[in-house]
């Protein structure tokens, strides 16, 4: 597993717009797909709001790799 910090410009990012930004898939559809199949978890807990704002301070996990949120 992976843990990589992302940087959050602004009050928050949604959820599957961070997924697109960190490369963790290709489109926002495939952001989509993943919500949709409950494969992301916030805080330990699937997430199945597509664009959930996720704010600094949150973990996401997402296919093996985890993304620790900061403040930019």
């Amino acid at each position: 597993m992976t843990t990589t910090v992302f940087a959050v410009r602004g009050e928050y990012i949604q959820l599957d717009q961070l997924l697109k930004a960190a490369r963790l898939v290709g489109s926002g559809g495939q952001a989509h797909v993943a919500v949709a199949a409950d494969l992301v978890r916030v805080d330990g807990r699937v997430e199945t709001r597509k664009r959930a704002k996720l704010r600094p301070g949150q973990r996401v996990e997402f296919a093996g790799d985890t993304l620790e949120l900061v403040r930019e």
